[in-house]
C-alpha cells in the first residue's frame, strides 16, 4: 500500500551545484545488494545503521574525502549539479503493461540499475503470466524491490498500487555484484526540494545520485556503474 501522506518534517533539500542536507532527524543506514551466485539480484541485506542525527549532509559531486558526507569538494572541482530530471508526475512518466490480475507501470528515466527486474525471467514478462496466488504476491514483491520506484505494481481490477511499507529512512547503497557504491535510496515518503525552491512529487522510494554523473539529476541513471565512472566510496 503507498503512503497517504508526506513524512511530516523530514526533508532533503537540494543545494545549487551542491550537496543533498537533510533535515528532521531522517535515519541513515546502509542495504547492500544481495546477489546469488550467478549474480543476480535477490534480496536486500541490511546493514549498519541507523544513524540518526537531527541534520546532515551528503555528498552528492562523488569527489567527498569524507564519503557519504560533503565536504566541500563540490565548490573546489566546480561540480555542475543541474537538475535535468523531469518535474511531471510519476503517472505521467510510466508507460504501462496490462496483465489478467496486475499491471506494471514503468517510468524508464528513473531506472537506478539494481536489476531486481530481471530474475526469474523478468517482470516485464512475468506481468502477463500472473493470475492468481503464488504468483501474484512473487509478482508483487519483485517490483516492490526495485529502489528507484522506476516500476509500481498495480491491482488490474482497482487500479490500487501495491507499494511496499517503507519507514522513512535514508540507505547508501552498495552494490558488490558490480563492485560499486550504488545511490541515495530515499524511501517511505520524504520531500525532496530543488534547487529553485520547487518540491518534486512526493513517493514512496525513490534513488539519488551520489556519484555526479547521472543524466537525470537529482536522480540515479545508473552512470555509478558505467565504464567511464565506477563508483566508490
Amino acid at each position: 500500500m503507498a503512503p497517504s501522506l508526506t513524512a511530516v518534517g523530514l526533508k532533503i533539500t537540494i543545494v545549487n551545484n551542491g550537496p543533498y542536507q537533510v533535515t528532521g532527524g531522517v535515519p541513515l543506514v546502509r542495504d547492500t545488494i544481495g546477489a546469488d551466485k550467478a549474480g543476480n539480484s535477490v534480496d536486500w541485506v541490511a546493514g549498519a545503521g541507523p544513524d540518526v542525527r537531527p541534520a546532515y549532509v551528503l555528498c552528492r559531486c562523488g569527489q567527498s574525502q569524507t564519503k557519504p558526507f560533503c565536504d566541500g569538494s563540490h565548490a573546489r572541482i566546480g561540480f555542475d549539479g543541474s537538475e535535468t530530471a523531469s518535474r511531471a508526475p510519476y503517472d505521467e512518466q510510466a508507460g504501462v503493461m496490462e496483465g489478467p490480475a496486475m499491471a506494471l507501470t514503468d517510468a524508464e528515466a528513473l531506472c537506478a540499475f539494481a536489476r531486481f527486474c530481471d530474475r526469474d525471467g523478468n517482470v516485464w514478462n512475468n506481468v502477463s503470466k500472473v493470475a492468481a496466488e503464488p504468483a501474484r504476491t512473487a509478482f508483487v514483491h519483485q517490483v516492490g524491490q526495485c529502489p528507484s520506484g522506476r516500476l509500481r505494481a498495480l491491482d488490474a481490477a482497482t487500479g490500487a498500487a501495491e507499494e511496499p511499507a517503507l519507514d522513512p529512512s535514508v540507505a547508501l547503497v552498495a552494490d558488490p555484484a558490480q563492485g560499486v557504491a550504488g545511490p541515495i535510496w530515499v524511501r517511505g515518503g520524504i520531500e525532496i526540494v530543488g534547487a529553485d525552491g520547487v518540491a518534486y512529487e512526493v513517493r514512496n522510494r525513490v534513488t539519488l545520485c551520489r556519484c555526479g554523473a547521472s543524466k537525470n539529476k537529482p536522480f540515479c541513471d545508473g552512470s555509478h556503474a558505467s565504464d567511464e565512472v565506477r563508483f566508490q566510496e
